[in-house]
Order: structure tokens, then sequence, then C-alpha cells
């Protein structure tokens, strides 16, 4: 894929006269893998649900591969090619990760139908290949309520690959999870980054500095405060007042690590 997958145009959000997107303005080339901070309040669930149809903009314009988005549903922009991660795991405890993925491949099939019939010898090959890339394979026929909360979030994710969208949107993947499976994970979305445009939603700056292979955007008060390098951004002064509340002329050579630890917090 050439060009840009998304394109976001002075869009404003108002609830009630409070401007939670204000004048934005972004684009995601196709391919690319882009991670999202901000301090609370900034606007980045707005921001996920304007690009999915949750939310209507009260100005401005989302495009999705030169689309604009305005007149369609959540459920019509989900089958254009826009699928979403929330922060909490939405799988079917009772089932397997392998019957979760089957249905999500499938998603006009019932629950009761993944179960009584067999899947195609394709449908059971693009699950098997799901299975082992979010590492998932040596325990795929055991109930899903008995994986830890890190293997729930994975399996969240390849129902999401599964249903084959162009753009995934990813809302604080590693919160909760320990530090292997926090590593894991960055290893997933990499991996899943080299044949999808992907969007993570992220307060963990470790996590951040692992993903982050090219720009990182940075929301405040509803509008991009800055965008570029991880290492250019977490140096960048008005970042630095933002998470820290003072002059970056104040702020000595600790102020990465502060903002990180304000971040993880």
């Amino acid at each position: 894929m050439n060009g840009k997958i998304l394109e976001i145009e002075n869009l404003t959000v108002s609830f009630d006269g409070f401007k939670a997107l204000n004048k934005l303005n972004f684009s995601l080339d196709s391919g690319e893998l882009r991670v999202i901070i901000g301090p609370n309040g900034a606007g980045k669930t707005t921001f996920l649900d304007i690009i999915t149809g949750k939310t209507k903009p009260t100005a401005g314009q989302v495009r999705f591969k030169g689309r604009n988005l305005r007149a369609y549903s959540e459920h019509q922009i989900s089958q254009m090619g826009v699928g979403r991660k929330f922060q909490t795991p939405r799988v079917y405890l009772n089932l397997s990760p392998r019957e979760n993925l089957e249905l999500a491949c499938n998603r006009v099939k019932s629950v009761w139908n993944t179960l009584i019939r067999r899947s195609p010898i394709a449908e059971r090959r693009t699950v098997g290949g799901l299975l082992e890339t979010i590492g998932l394979d040596h325990k795929a026929d055991m109930k899903a309520n008995l994986l830890s909360h890190g293997e729930k979030q994975w399996l969240e994710i390849g129902m999401l690959v599964a249903q084959s969208p162009d753009l995934l949107l990813v809302d604080e993947p590693v919160a909760g999870l320990t530090d292997e499976e926090t590593e894991r994970t960055g290893d997933l979305l990499l991996s899943l980054a080299e044949s999808h445009s992907v969007i993570v939603i992220e307060h963990d700056m470790e996590f951040v500095r692992q993903i982050a292979q090219g720009q990182v955007t940075v929301l405040h008060q509803g509008s991009v405060l800055c965008e570029g390098l991880f290492d250019d951004v977490q140096r960048d002064p008005k970042v630095i007042e933002v998470y820290l509340g003072q002059d970056a002329e104040h702020v000595e050579g600790t102020a990465q690590d502060a903002i990180r630890a304000e971040l993880a917090s």
C-alpha cells in the first residue's frame, strides 16, 4: 500500500461546549506504526472514537483510504477495514482460543455454528497461523478464561487480525501486563506492522521506546502538541512542560526519566 491511509483535517469534537478535540490535524501513511501519547484528558480516546465512527465530528473531516467517514456507521467503518482493540480484552471466555479465532474469521457465523460446524480447510489454516503468531498454539483448545491477562490481550489482537483490517487501532495493550508479557506484546505489534497500518495509544514509555520505530504523536488539550522520533519528543520543551508542569529551562537532565515515570503512574 502507498500514500495516506488516514487523514484528519481541522477536526473538532465538542461536548456541551467542551472541546475534546480542537482543530486537530493528523495523517498516517499506509504501512506505518504510529504511537500516540499524551496526559489524561488529552483526547486520545475521543481520537479513536472519531476514527471508528462511535463519535461524529462537530467540524472537520476524517478520511480513511480517501473516503470521508462522517456518513458511515461503526459497523460500516469496520467493514471498510478499521479494527479496534479496547483496553480490556473482549474475548469469549467459555470458548477456546481456537474457537474465538474461528468466530472472528467469519463475523456472519454465530457462536452456535462455530461450535457444531467443522471449519473449512483454508479457515483452519488461517486460525492455525494466527495461533502461532500470537503465541497461543500450545493453549489453542483450553478455555479462554484460563488464560493470563496478557494471553487474553494477544487473543483479542489475533481476533482483530482475523477480520483482515487494513488499520489496527490498539488502546493501551500492555496495561496490567508483566515485563515479559509487555515485551512479547511489543514484538507481536511490530510483527503485525509489517502487513498492517497500526495506531497504538500507550502510557508505558519503555514499551513506547520498544515499538516506536518512526514518529510519535503527542496530544494535549485535543490537539497535536508535537510529532517526532521518540528521543526527540522526550526532549521537546513543550512536552516536558505539559508532563511536568514547569518550563523546560528549569528541568535538568533527568527530564526524560521523569516523563516516563509520570506516564507510567
